[in-house]
């Protein structure tokens, strides 16, 4: 029976966990799948595991991400397929009220208010610390906790911890403990593509491929809707 390792980020996990049985049945393989950070710093990124020799054959991660791992020849060229995209949204503790996120305005004032929001230390936290929050003038006046990945800041929201979390609406939506309050407007969004390809090194070429479109084919279209992403095919 062939046998595929494959390393995913959080922001595709929801749509990735609903197809991959129907992908294991219809072909018979074996899959074994590890998570890890699209970008930052710290051993458990994408980036980290494959310079330690943590096997894979397939990896879906953000476009960003991906396109350092291109840049560090860890992948096969001309694999890279972009399988679905999504916005950043707003989470609290389940329960909570949802505060207005349906301004900017709105949404500068509630991360004021909180005083102490989680991000996630990879891709979108990225964006939003050096990009949005500068921006919206809230740098510095804020605690900004970034957590390796967006389940660690979902979990901190939920733990009370912090008063929100801003990350991909998609990881928001599988997250335990936290409610989904709304997207962030388009004047302030930030949509994320998450993106698949082989990696350098797999022994398992054909098969690796065969998984890549099928989550980029019309089949998986549904899951990836329902998992709070658009996809892209």
């Amino acid at each position: 029976m062939a046998h595929l390792n494959v390393l995913i980020s959080g922001g595709f996990s929801g749509a990735y966990e609903k197809l991959l049985p129907e992908f294991i049945a219809a072909n018979g393989v074996e899959v074994a799948t590890g998570s890890g950070a699209s970008q930052g710093a710290g051993p458990q990124t994408i980036a980290a595991q494959l310079a330690r020799g943590v096997p894979a054959d397939v990896v879906i991660l953000s476009r960003e991400g991906l396109d350092d791992l291109i840049a560090a020849n860890r992948i096969v060229a001309g694999s890279g397929v972009d399988l679905a995209q999504v916005g950043l949204g707003v989470a609290v503790r389940s329960g909570a009220p949802k505060p207005d996120v349906s301004t900017v305005e709105a949404f500068k004032h509630i991360v004021l208010t909180a005083r102490i929001v989680a991000v996630p230390a990879s891709t979108s936290g990225i964006w939003l610390t050096e990009n949005l929050f500068p921006r919206l003038g809230v740098a510095g006046k804020i605690e900004v906790r970034k957590t390796p990945r967006g389940s660690d800041a979902a979990a901190m929201v939920a733990a009370g911890g912090a008063a929100l979390a801003v990350m991909p609406d998609s990881e928001i939506k599988v997250a335990p403990g936290v409610d989904f309050v709304g997207s962030l407007v388009p004047e302030i969004q930030f949509m994320q593509v998450f993106s698949a390809a082989v990696a350098a090194g797999s022994g398992a070429i054909d098969i690796s491929r065969r998984l890549i479109d099928f989550l980029a084919s019309p089949r998986a279209a549904e899951a990836i809707k329902n998992s709070g992403m658009e996809p892209l095919h």
